[in-house]
């Protein structure tokens, strides 16, 4: 499993750290607004966002290698077709492609992860898995800021196909073949499994979903605040910015094992709840940074917190996940957070838009306060369930 799933998600985070650095000041480079720059960063995630439930019940037809080699496809190749690109709604229509090829990667690596693991170990199973992704964004932003300061902003879309053509023939030598999940009769099979999948289980997606929804954003928000405060705000350069992602992602790797361990022998809520309490502080700290040194602080600071959440959500969509509608349920429970995803970069740009970024990190800030209040006192605890 180490091959076949952990060291493709590795290169694929490699990838993401690769962009994250570059990809704000590369769509700012295109002359467009705070607001269109927020369009572009979460057009990846929309994309993923609008496939979530199509990608799982795909899952009952085609096996999970299929899935992730043509998730692995899109992926590389909307980033190589990004490199000549100079309209900026071509870039947007490219990321949200690649959003298409992460949703069949992602969720199939999923419906693996859960049926390959169980609830006692499932925690420290998944938590890994989450740090070996931290790995590859720890190496990325680094990799990535020196690159295009040497080549170009565009030269990390180059890099990044080619790490994806290495993702693709690990898969394709690695992952078993497998085969699509068993259909249900038609007598059981229900006419629309995702809607179907949501009628089920509506109380646990209105409170455990709605904390996700709030997560991810806090999450994606992060991600997108960094670099636009460190270069647009402090004035930073791009090699700068990268190497303060990287320290930030050096430190969000170092707990994914903690993560796991208080996961499976404490509650998964025992790592949750800190976590996203952390960054909600974290967040609300960046506009009181002056410099290099005091965003450094805050930014190691935020990767401690998201790291005690390595894993976290999708150890809790496996725990919550009936084994009859696996692939539908994960898919709806991606398209929850993954609406997050979406959702952190528009509300960043949205606030940046109308007020500056300074106050956007507060509203994202607030946003993690509350995921971590309902995961706390609304969402039980699945450790026993698992």
């Amino acid at each position: 499993m180490v091959t076949a799933v952990y060291l493709p998600a590795l290169l694929l985070s490699f990838c993401n750290g690769l962009l994250i650095p570059t990809l704000p000041i590369f769509a700012s480079s295109l002359h467009v607004s705070l607001g269109v720059v927020g369009v572009v960063l979460g057009a990846e995630s929309l994309g993923t966002l609008l496939a979530d439930v199509p990608a799982g019940a795909l899952l009952r037809r085609v096996s999970d290698k299929g899935a992730m080699t043509g998730g692995l496809a899109l992926v590389g190749v909307s980033a190589l077709l990004i490199v000549p690109t100079r309209s900026v709604l071509l870039v947007i229509a490219l990321r949200l492609l690649s959003g298409f090829g992460l949703a069949l990667f992602n969720l199939s690596r999923h419906a693996f992860l859960t049926e390959a693991t169980r609830g006692g170990k499932r925690g420290r199973a998944i938590s890994a898995f989450g740090g070996v992704s931290r790995v590859g964004t720890f190496l990325g932003p680094a990799a990535g800021g020196l690159v295009a300061a040497a080549f170009g902003l565009r030269a990390p879309f180059v890099l990044v196909a080619g790490v994806v053509l290495v993702a693709i023939v690990t898969v394709l030598r690695f992952v078993p073949r497998g085969a699509p999940r068993e259909r249900p009769s038609a007598e059981a099979r229900p006419t629309a499994p995702a809607f179907a999948t949501v009628r089920g289980f509506t109380g646990v997606l209105s409170t455990a979903g709605m904390a996700q929804l709030m997560a991810q954003t806090l999450r994606a928000g992060r991600k997108v605040l960094l670099p636009l405060y460190a270069s647009q705000v402090l004035g930073l350069d791009v090699g700068t910015v990268g190497f303060i992602l990287s320290a930030s992602a050096f430190a969000d790797m170092t707990l994914f094992y903690p993560a796991g361990w208080l996961m499976d022998r404490r509650g998964r809520k025992f790592a949750i709840v800190p976590s996203f309490l952390i960054q909600a502080a974290g967040l609300a700290l960046v506009p009181l940074t002056q410099g290099f040194v005091t965003l450094l602080g805050v930014a190691v600071l935020l990767g401690f917190g998201n790291g005690l959440s390595a894993g976290t959500m999708m150890t809790l969509g496996a725990d919550l996940a009936p084994r009859e509608a696996l692939g539908e349920f994960l898919g709806v429970w991606r398209l929850v957070g993954d609406a997050g995803s979406t959702g952190g970069p528009l509300l960043v740009g949205a606030v940046a838009e109308v007020l500056d970024l300074g106050l956007a990190a507060v509203a994202v800030a607030a946003v993690g306060l509350g995921a971590a209040l309902l995961f706390a006192y609304r969402v039980p605890e699945t450790l026993r369930r698992a």
